[in-house]
């Protein structure tokens, strides 16, 4: 059986083939190391779900289950050999071949037409804000984390950071491109 791919899978294998542990301690890592910039773990009840996938399909497997003095019931989990396996095939994948993603920016960009011109240029000008909000956390994140991390720890962050760079450059673009009538159009969806 083939386990389905996904960020948060192989976040939660690393995690295990680096130490046991228990779920909890997963979503408090991924947090902690400012992973769940790229690893989606917003609800708690994803890495459970994950956990129980994971579990069922033979990639890790239950190393022991304590129970501390009124604490919940925590279970630890490690990998098994073909969790690690696993693990360093989706590794080699994610990073040689681009995968086919549909994010909702270039979608709406696909159905400018939806909205007036003056409307598309107003979002995107909010867009803008945004963007250059995030740029600035991003080198605030990555300044600190020079300071104590080596670079193997803070290279998504850098990819982060020149995706963003580069999506900002082109809304200005396209922000000015609309201020100035080079794009421009008058029917609606």
């Amino acid at each position: 059986m083939s386990t389905r791919r996904s960020p948060l899978a192989m976040a939660v294998l690393s995690l295990v083939s680096e130490a046991p542990m228990h779920a909890y301690r997963m979503q408090q890592l991924i947090k902690e190391r400012h992973k769940d910039d790229v690893v989606n773990v917003a609800q708690r009840n994803s890495v459970y779900q994950t956990i129980d996938r994971l579990l069922r399909d033979g990639l890790i497997a239950v190393r022991e289950t304590s129970r501390e003095e009124n604490r919940p019931e925590r279970t630890v989990y490690e990998p098994t050999g073909a969790g690690r396996e696993t693990l360093k095939q989706w590794m080699r994948t994610m990073l040689s071949t681009p995968a086919r993603e549909f994010p909702e920016f270039p979608a709406a960009l696909a159905f400018l037409p939806a909205l007036e011109p003056d409307e598309v240029r107003e979002a995107l000008q909010e867009r803008l804000d945004r963007l250059r909000s995030r740029l600035s956390a991003l080198d605030g994140e990555l300044a600190e984390g020079r300071t104590f991390l080596p670079r193997l720890f803070l290279v998504e962050t850098e990819y982060q950071r020149a995706v963003l760079e580069t999506e900002l450059d082109y809304v200005r673009e396209l922000v000015d491109d609309l201020r100035a009538g080079r794009l421009t159009w008058d029917f609606r969806l």
